[in-house]
C-alpha cells in the first residue's frame, strides 16, 4: 500500500504523520506517479504553522506540490503520458507521498540524464524565478538587484538572469558569497550600509530589483535604487505589494497569477531540465531525509541553517 504525509491540526512539524494510505486512481487529465523523491518547499512549512492562511482543516490533510517519479497509471484523455514515462510533478496536491496524483498538462519529462532528487527540486525555484524575470522583463545588459542570492529561488534567479545577459548583483550572507560567485552573480553583504556597497558594484545604476527576501531594507533599497517601480517585485510581500507600490507574485499577494504567468512557469520546469542535464544549471541539495521523517525536514528547513534545497527519499 501506499503511505503519505498527512496533518489533522495546524501546528509544529510534530502534527506531520506518516500513515498507510489507500491507492488512488487517476480521474480525467490525472496521472498516477510512484515518487522517487519530493522537493521540500518553504510555503510547505508555511501553511502546515499556519503562518499562511488556508482553508480550514476538515479531514486529514496532505503536503507538498512538487516530486520526481515514474508513471504508474493515466487516466482518461490523457494522450501525452504512458505507463512507465519519467516524470517531474509540478502543482500536485499531497507530494510528500510514495504515490501522487498529478494533473497531467503540468508533469515535465524527465531527461534520462537527470538525477531524481535534482529534478525533484526544480519546479517551484526555477517556475517562480522564470515567471518573475520575465514579467519583469529582465534582458541583456540590465543590471539585476538580487536579494537573498543563495536561496533556492534565488540561485535559480541569478543562473536564468544570467542567461538572459543580465549583470546580477545577489546580496547573501558573507559564508555564501562564493556560491553566489560561482553562479556568476556579484555578491554583497546585506545589512546596514547595503545601498552604498551596491552602487560601489553598479556605478552605472540598477536596472531592476527582485525580492526573494522579505525584508524592509530590501523593499526600500530597490525603490532608492530603481528608478522605474514597475521594474521591482517580490515573492515574499505579496499581501503588502498596494501598499508598497511594486508587483508582487507569490507571497500571499491576493491577485492570483494571470494564465500568461501560470504558462510561464509551467514552461520554466522542462527548459530548467534540460538545461540541468546538459551541465548548464546547477542544482544545490543541501539535504535529505527519509520520507517517514518528514517532520525533520521540517525542522531543518524552518531554522534558515541550511542553503539549497531539501529532498524527502520515499
Amino acid at each position: 500500500m501506499p503511505y503519505a504525509i498527512e496533518y489533522d491540526a495546524i501546528g509544529g512539524p510534530e502534527v506531520l504523520e506518516y500513515r498507510e494510505i489507500e491507492r488512488e486512481t487517476p480521474g480525467e487529465g490525472q496521472v498516477l506517479v510512484e515518487v522517487r523523491a519530493i522537493g521540500v518547499n518553504p510555503i510547505d512549512w508555511k501553511i502546515r504553522s499556519g503562518r499562511r492562511a488556508s482553508r480550514p482543516i476538515t479531514a486529514p490533510r496532505r503536503i507538498g506540490t512538487d516530486a520526481a517519479g515514474v508513471v504508474i497509471a493515466v487516466g482518461e484523455g490523457v494522450d501525452d503520458w504512458a505507463v512507465g514515462d519519467e516524470v517531474i510533478v509540478s502543482g500536485a496536491t499531497g507530494a510528500y507521498a510514495t504515490e501522487v496524483l498529478a494533473p497531467a498538462a503540468k508533469l515535465a519529462r524527465k531527461p534520462h540524464a537527470l538525477g531524481w532528487e535534482t529534478a525533484a527540486a526544480l519546479p517551484i525555484p526555477v517556475a517562480t524565478a522564470h515567471q518573475v524575470l520575465t514579467s519583469l522583463g529582465v534582458h541583456e545588459g540590465d543590471t539585476l538587484l538580487l536579494h537573498a542570492g543563495s536561496g533556492a529561488v534565488g540561485q535559480a534567479a541569478i543562473q536564468l538572469a544570467r542567461r538572459l545577459g543580465a549583470t546580477v548583483i545577489a546580496t547573501a550572507s558573507e559564508p555564501n558569497h562564493a556560491r553566489v560567485r560561482e553562479l556568476g552573480a556579484i555578491p554583497v553583504t546585506y545589512g546596514p550600509g547595503l545601498i552604498d556597497r551596491v552602487r560601489a558594484v553598479a556605478p552605472a545604476g540598477v536596472d531592476v530589483a527582485l525580492d526573494a527576501a522579505g525584508t524592509d531594507e530590501a523593499i526600500e533599497v530597490s525603490k532608492q535604487l530603481v528608478a522605474d517601480p514597475d521594474r521591482i517585485g517580490t515573492i515574499v510581500l505579496g499581501a503588502r505589494a498596494a501598499e508598497l507600490g511594486i508587483h508582487a507574485w507569490s507571497g500571499g499577494n491576493p491577485i492570483p497569477l494571470t494564465p500568461e504567468e501560470q504558462q510561464l512557469r509551467i514552461d520554466a520546469v522542462p527548459l530548467a531540465a534540460e538545461l540541468a542535464a546538459n551541465g548548464e544549471f546547477d542544482v544545490e541539495i543541501a539535504a535529505r531525509y527519509p520520507l517517514a521523517e518528514a517532520a525533520d525536514a521540517h525542522r531543518q528547513s524552518e531554522s534558515g541553517a541550511l542553503r539549497g534545497k531539501i529532498i524527502l527519499v520515499p
